[in-house]
């Protein structure tokens, strides 16, 4: 059988919105969860005392999350419909866990954004959905959640739907074009089989808007880069990084730099799933052994790279942000951390040029002293140590980040040029 398309799939909302009830009950209707595996889950949903929580639980599965209930960490669960394979990235809901949010972001091609129809559109509802559109997400599902809780009713769904659209279309959401599915994901109507439910409902089904989707084109005619996650000692293999080829292709017996580091190494075998590939191509998450490279001498973080067109390290960038939270202002010399692809790093607006008109993209004032929430500027930008960054037109991946301070996310934004660090 020919492998079916691959699509990495965020689904992000609310905390209490129904989202992980939404991706259990999708597991289950696309048989990635067995009957067998959703009786165990009821029972000990209903040990730790959430009778009704058996789909979230099939995400969740770490015990600590289990017994109070929140998503935390990222996790990663396949399922397959008939026209595609995915890999869900469910990002956690949960205020703190924004930065978690941001990682899986930048790793999807597809977002869905759960709102529930009973309590209606929140603030990190809104937060959530402007994220994901700075950080380059290009299509989106909607799924107004919950409909059993309010009867299934026409006025409830079109009213949540409306103060959606309002919010969205501002920030150049084409609402318009993205599907807006009743679904209650606990009753299973609209997911998997239209609902008798909702008679007044002639949309595509949540599974038929999967199908909708399409396939961005990969990036393989350009040069490797592959953000570091996490970096293993591997007994027999010896170092073994982990991460997502986000440009290029990654080839066994080929020779590799790391970047900022500067260390050149080979690959000598490339895993996924715990499977050897021929290859690895943007969109792959893979672990792979490399030879002349010390764990010590590279880290999360660092991105693996063609020696002859190696991975940027910059010296300065200019980018658009957002500001989406911040208690007082953002002037000259703020240095919070910067999230770009795995890396963490302190780095300081050195200058902002102008705030810009989110409606329009115009220029609203040059050189303002300070920027605040809900301002969009171009400012320019000093990492306090080497990292890799490139721009956001040439690899995206790389060309986006978060900024986050007193544990919140303050602002988000994409790199619109970067002046190379010389020797």
């Amino acid at each position: 059988m020919a492998e079916k398309p691959h699509l990495n799939l965020i689904f992000t909302g609310h905390v209490d919105h129904g989202k992980s009830t939404l991706v259990g009950r999708l597991l289950y209707d696309t048989g990635a969860l067995s009957e067998n595996d959703l009786r165990k889950l009821k029972e000990e949903a209903e040990k730790v005392g959430k009778a009704t929580f058996e789909f979230a639980f099939a995400m969740d599965q770490l015990k600590e999350e289990r017994e109070r209930g929140v998503t935390i960490d990222i996790a990663h669960r396949d399922f397959h419909t008939q026209k595609y394979y995915f890999t869900i990235i469910d990002a956690p809901g949960h205020k703190d866990f924004v930065k978690n949010m941001i990682t899986g972001a930048s790793q999807a091609d597809a977002a869905v954004l759960v709102c529930s129809a009973k309590e209606g559109v929140q603030a990190q509802t809104i937060e959530h959905a402007f994220l994901l559109k700075v950080l380059g997400v290009q299509q989106f599902i909607f799924a107004i959640n919950k409909m059993d809780a309010v009867s299934y009713d026409k006025g409830k769904y079109d009213s949540t739907k409306d103060a959606l659209y309002a919010k969205l279309k501002p920030m150049g959401y084409p609402v318009d074009k993205i599907a807006a599915i009743p679904v209650s994901a606990y009753m299973g109507d609209n997911v998997a089989k239209k609902s008798p439910n909702t008679g007044w409902y002639n949309g595509p089904t949540f599974i038929e808007a999967l199908d909708a989707l399409v396939v961005p084109k990969k990036a393989t005619d350009k040069s490797l880069r592959l953000p570091i996650q996490e970096v293993f000692t591997i007994t027999g293999q010896g170092t073994v990084p982990v991460g997502r080829v986000e440009a290029g292709i990654l080839k066994p017996n080929s020779k590799v730099v790391i970047m900022p580091e500067n260390v050149t190494g080979e690959v000598k075998s490339i895993e996924m799933h715990h499977q050897s590939l021929p290859q690895a191509i943007p969109g792959d998450n893979v672990g792979f052994a490399l030879k002349g490279i010390e764990k010590k001498a590279i880290r999360r973080g660092s991105v693996v790279g063609d020696p002859h067109a190696p991975p940027t390290v910059v010296e300065e960038f200019t980018a658009q942000v957002v500001v989406l939270n911040h208690p007082t202002a953002i002037g000259k010399n703020y240095t919070p951390v910067f999230h770009i692809h795995t890396a963490q790093i302190a780095c300081t607006i050195t200058e902002i040029l102008e705030k810009k008109d989110p409606k329009t993209g115009g220029t609203l004032q040059k050189s303002p002293d300070f920027i605040k929430t809900g301002d969009v500027a171009v400012v320019k930008i000093k990492p306090t140590r080497p990292v890799c960054a490139e721009k956001y037109s040439e690899y995206p991946a790389l060309g986006r980040f978060a900024m986050r301070d007193m544990g919140q996310t303050v602002a988000a934004g994409i790199i619109l040029d970067v002046v190379p660090r010389k020797g």
